[in-house]
């Protein structure tokens, strides 16, 4: 996934290639595990389950890019006043389709929602705290909450997902706090480090117990420590404007 601009999208010639399962493709051969082939003579790889798709020569992820009438162009980003849900996507891997889900001060995978909400001051107003929601605005994202203040995402020093406590506006020191952009029918894509995208990280892989599965911004300083997570897409589902997640994540 191409990390800040338009045109360093993957590009792929054809080349002799020795996988097994091969089909042809135009001159050349490929695995159908691997790639993906348009119009007999264009291989689009496959990332993070995802065949990339075609559009006039160039192979783009439909997550940040569209292909209108043969013209590639990113996709709009998310209203920045538009909350938003996420899911994992990656046809491959028991977490495909379900939510990322705020607990802990910490984003994974098919966990549970962690909310509470002063029910004795708010009353009636108090959102069900059921989903997690969030924000993006200007490659920054935030907590879809009431509380005053908010609560701001940032990546911590080890490139796990972490939100700021209710009341306290506190981010660990060597964090990143921007590269994280929202597009309006594709995926919160992780910008920083080259357009590695994100991992998803099994229980025993990121260190946890439970069923939920660590969420890691992968990138060029922490991609070769992954070799027991697996790439997944997050894909983006926007909510009505004045939808509010949860008085505050906890």
């Amino acid at each position: 996934m191409a990390p800040k601009s338009l045109l360093p999208v993957i590009l792929v010639s054809i080349s002799a290639l020795g996988y097994a399962e091969l089909r042809n493709c135009g001159s050349a051969q490929y695995d159908t595990a691997q790639y993906v082939c348009y119009d007999n003579q264009f291989l689009c790889p496959i990332s993070s389950g995802e065949p990339l798709s075609y559009c006039s020569g160039a192979c783009f992820s439909k997550f940040m890019y569209q292909c209108v009438k043969n013209v590639l162009s990113t996709l709009p980003a998310v209203d920045p006043t538009t909350p938003f849900t996420l899911t994992a996507s990656n046809p491959g891997l028991p977490i495909d389709g379900k939510a990322v889900t705020a607990c802990g001060q910490h984003w994974s995978i098919g966990g549970e929602t962690c909310s509470y909400c002063p029910s004795q001051q708010v009353g009636s107003a108090c959102p069900p705290g059921k989903i997690t929601a969030m924000f993006a605005s200007e490659g920054r994202a935030a907590m879809d909450t009431m509380v005053p203040g908010g609560q701001g995402v940032y990546l911590d020093p080890y490139w796990n997902v972490g939100y700021t406590q209710a009341h306290s506006a506190y981010i660990p020191p060597g964090s990143t706090v921007e590269g994280l952009v929202a597009y309006n029918g594709g995926g919160f894509v992780n910008l920083n480090g080259n357009g590695y995208g994100w991992a998803a990280c099994p229980p025993t892989a990121s260190g946890g117990g439970g069923s939920a599965w660590n969420l890691v911004a992968k990138n060029a300083t922490n991609a070769a420590t992954l070799a027991n997570c697996y790439g997944v897409n997050l894909k983006v589902t926007v909510l009505p404007k004045g939808t509010y997640g949860a008085w505050q994540y906890t």
